[in-house]
């Protein structure tokens, strides 16, 4: 049994080292790409042009400490074309409301409309709010990005260039966690959460990239398209019952035959000072989320976690001197895979900081991944659903 378990773990380190081999070769590939062009990875020279009008849809939900920076943000957009944002909110009395009062008397020059959006069309209320608010933009680009989203001022401008290929018909976009400063809000939980976005599932993108030969999905810091191409993809209402609808949305434009696009530019979003039992609930709903969504992808993500592996390999192999290089190795690989994409492609200096905390996230990483096979239950914003091939259910 225990030489069982040796070489078990022996398979299962080497196997984690060549994914990190491949998120290297993936990160190398994205930034020749980005450099190539100044319009970002994936656009050509001739499109730096290309602008065209633009609706930003916003759904919202209550306030948090850092959403209001981030609405500025886009108020802020050096951008040739014209652009509205409207922001949705599910009733009159949401906390958002005043805030989006304020921006709209701060930035009176800006095309920016709150929509009520009191239907509650599926299980999803954040895309319930988006089919509503969809029959109120009046461009034919759409961009759909959550409330706690902070741009650059050139966000617009390097997203839309993707379009002036007509075979473009999503532009999505990579993105950091921002955790606070420092006091309170810095939480061990918020650490590791900003960690793993920065470590572990932007080099998991990056690597899908490389192996798929493309990006076949979208992620929420960005979902831009053309109202053509979401025709064609069904619309937004067969996704009101749908979790991932961020990675729907990309995947169904995909195979309505049009090219989703990955972009140069990177956003952020803000990480809450999580507790614990938060970080749990929040990895474990990522966790299903991603199991449900690419089934054969996430039974393999478990190789990915290369450092509880290795030092599972040390402790089956009785601390055998070879199985010590193979995990300094493995160290040695995983750090530069957060050094090289959580620095070098997302400019992400929170990883120098939380560097030494790796072991730990791939650990909680392992567990979580093991754990999300155990039930199909989530808790989304206080609430509970079960989720089956993608749909959500309310959970009794």
């Amino acid at each position: 049994m225990a030489t069982a378990v040796e070489i078990l773990t022996t398979l299962l380190t080497i196997s984690g080292l060549a994914y990190m081999l491949l998120a290297l070769a993936g990160a190398r590939q994205f930034t020749r790409n980005r450099r190539s062009s100044p319009a970002g990875a994936g656009e050509t020279v001739n499109a730096t042009e290309f602008a065209p009008d633009v609706t930003i849809l916003k759904p919202v939900k209550g306030v948090d400490a850092r959403m209001y920076a981030g609405l500025v943000s886009h108020c802020r957009q050096q951008y040739a074309g014209r652009f509205e944002i409207l922001f949705g909110v599910g009733s009159a009395d949401d906390p958002a409301v005043s805030e989006i009062a304020r921006l709209q008397a701060e930035f009176p020059h800006c095309a920016i409309r709150l929509i009520v959006c009191p239907q509650r069309l599926g299980a999803s209320g954040k895309v319930s709010n988006l089919v509503q608010m969809l029959g109120e933009a009046q461009y034919d680009h759409i961009l759909i990005n959550d409330s706690d989203i902070c741009v650059s001022p050139q966000y617009l401008s390097r997203v839309m260039r993707g379009f002036a290929d007509p075979q473009v018909g999503m532009v999505t976009a990579l993105y950091v966690g921002r955790t606070a400063v420092d006091g309170a809000a810095l939480t061990l939980w918020a650490r590791l959460e900003a960690l793993g976005i920065s470590t572990d599932f932007m080099p998991g993108v990056l690597t899908a990239r490389r192996l798929e030969g493309g990006i076949h999905f979208g992620l929420g810091s960005t979902l831009a398209m053309s109202r053509v191409a979401l025709a064609a993809a069904g619309g937004l209402e067969l996704l009101v019952d749908a979790l991932a609808d961020d990675y729907e949305m990309g995947a169904r434009i995909a195979q309505a035959g049009y090219r989703v696009e990955l972009c140069g530019e990177v956003v952020e979003t803000a990480v809450p000072a999580y507790t614990l039992r938060g970080f749990c609930e929040h990895q474990i709903r990522w966790a299903r989320t991603t199991r449900d969504s690419r089934r054969w992808g996430y039974l393999g993500l478990g190789i990915t976690y290369c450092i509880p592996w290795a030092v599972e390999n040390c402790l089956a192999s009785g601390l055998a001197p070879w199985s010590f290089a193979l995990l300094s190795l493995v160290v040695l690989t995983r750090v530069a895979v957060a050094l090289t994409v959580g620095v070098g492609v997302l400019g992400d200096t929170q990883v120098l900081r939380d560097l030494w905390l790796l072991p730990l996230r791939d650990c909680f990483g392992l567990g979580f991944w093991a754990w999300s096979y155990a039930s199909d239950t989530i808790v989304w914003r206080g609430e509970r659903f079960h989720l089956r091939n993608g749909q959500l259910t309310p959970a009794n």
